[in-house]
């Protein structure tokens, strides 16, 4: 009976468990039924824009992907090298132009190679990491010597002048644009040496033309001799041109071989210079200012330089309005002023004259650069004499002759007077100069 009775009891509560989960079962389902019905009208309205957006993206991705590729293309075609690293300087791509210029017969696209492994130019390596650390675009241009595995091909390869663009991007990347000058720094080989053939041709004839005047002007009398006067003028002005692009091109060929330095006061040398203009200057009522120490030495030749100053001199005094003065400043800059590991004397020479024109001042040392036909130079009356003076080469020669000496020349227009401004900088200063300015 005892076992009967506990097995009843099991029943019932197993069956009262069971109803029990029943009603719990239908509660939920009632419950449950409302959400289920508003979730699946929401999915069924929320599901056709889904799939719209889904599909707009992935068009957008394939317009991208497009647009992608049609840069890569233009950039693989393009006349100008170009190549990206990523943070460890490894090489991601480059165009066919770029893998012409650095002979990267070893690299395959696709391929991901250290660039100094591929490329043996540590200026363009400290470029990109140049770039890099700066955040900002750099420019750089060196001579590149290229490296090849075969030795026979080796001896046919030339070294090639670069110019390299180089610009940071995203995730410490760096792409380089890279231009080979070769080609256009021969064809001014070619020009110069033609333009040298030449005028070595023309001393000749000229010479003679110049001894054929000289004849005239002795048997000829005035009125008639003018005539051959304003010849001999033309036949001194083609020999002094011919003249200017022999000295030039033999500076630029070779540009020490020319010189002979000595010490040279400077103070005395352009006074020497101003007494040989002094004629010229005195038609206009000009005066010579100097300002700076009275002793500046330089280690130069002095021929050279006499021909810098009175190049300059003689511009300041055709471009000088009349009764004003051209000035000469010299000071020396100390390492500490100028960030270099030595002294520089810089002279300022500053007229009161029309100045350049802002298109012509980037121009100005070009060779038979003439600038604005505007700034023409002025007889004693006041009247201009005309636009075209002079050959178009002394401010080329200047130049030259200054980089010669390690120094340079920059040509700007002054605030106050608003004339022409010609600061030349020479690094060549000597001890006894130091002395006595810091004395």
């Amino acid at each position: 009976m005892l076992l009967l009775g506990f097995s009843l009891g099991l029943a019932v509560g197993i069956g009262f468990w069971v109803w029990q989960q029943v009603q719990l079962n239908r509660y939920l389902g009632r419950l449950l039924r409302p959400l289920t019905s508003h979730s699946d009208k929401m999915g069924l309205l929320v599901l056709p824009g889904l799939r719209q957006e889904i599909a707009m993206v992935k068009q957008e991705r394939q317009d991208l992907q497009q647009s992608l590729q049609t840069y890569q293309d233009l950039l693989d075609f393009a006349p100008v090298g170009y190549l990206q690293v990523d943070e460890e300087n490894q090489l991601l791509w480059c165009n066919r132009q770029a893998q012409e210029i650095l002979y990267l017969q070893r690299w395959q696209p696709k391929q991901v190679r250290l660039l100094l492994e591929l490329v043996r130019s540590y200026e363009l390596d400290h470029l990109i990491e140049q770039t890099r650390d700066r955040q900002k675009p750099q420019m750089g241009e060196w001579i590149f010597h290229p490296s090849c595995d075969d030795a026979a091909e080796m001896q046919t390869i030339k070294s090639l002048a670069l110019r390299a663009s180089s610009l940071p991007l995203p995730n410490g990347q760096v792409g380089v644009f890279l231009e080979n000058r070769q080609p256009l720094l021969d064809i001014n080989q070619v020009r110069d040496r033609s333009f040298s053939d030449l005028a070595h041709e023309l001393r000749t004839p000229l010479t003679s033309i110049r001894l054929v005047v000289e004849t005239l002007q002795i048997r000829l009398e005035p009125p008639l001799n003018r005539w051959v006067n304003r010849l001999m003028q033309e036949v001194d002005r083609l020999i002094n041109l011919v003249q200017s692009w022999l000295d030039l091109t033999q500076m630029e060929a070779n540009p020490t071989m020319q010189l002979q330095t000595k010490a040279v006061e400077l103070r005395s040398l352009i006074t020497s210079v101003w007494e040989t203009l002094e004629p010229i200057a005195q038609r206009q009522h000009l005066s010579l200012s100097y300002s700076g120490p009275e002793n500046l030495w330089i280690k130069a030749d002095q021929a050279r330089i006499f021909q810098v100053f009175l190049n300059l001199l003689d511009n300041s005094i055709k471009y000088s309005r009349p009764s004003t003065s051209i000035y000469v400043e010299a000071k020396i800059l100390s390492a500490e002023d100028n960030n270099s590991a030595s002294p520089i004397l810089e002279i300022n020479l500053i007229d009161s004259g029309v100045g350049f024109s802002e298109a012509d001042l980037p121009h100005v040392f070009e060779r038979f650069y003439r600038g604005d036909k505007a700034r023409t130079h002025s007889s004693q009356d006041g009247n201009s004499i005309g636009a075209i003076v002079g050959n178009g080469l002394g401010l080329a020669i200047v130049e030259q002759i200054l980089i010669s000496h390690g120094g340079s020349i920059k040509a700007m227009n002054h605030p106050e007077t608003g004339g022409a401004w010609m600061q030349l900088q020479f690094r060549e200063v000597m001890a006894n100069s130091l002395s006595q300015d810091y004395s």
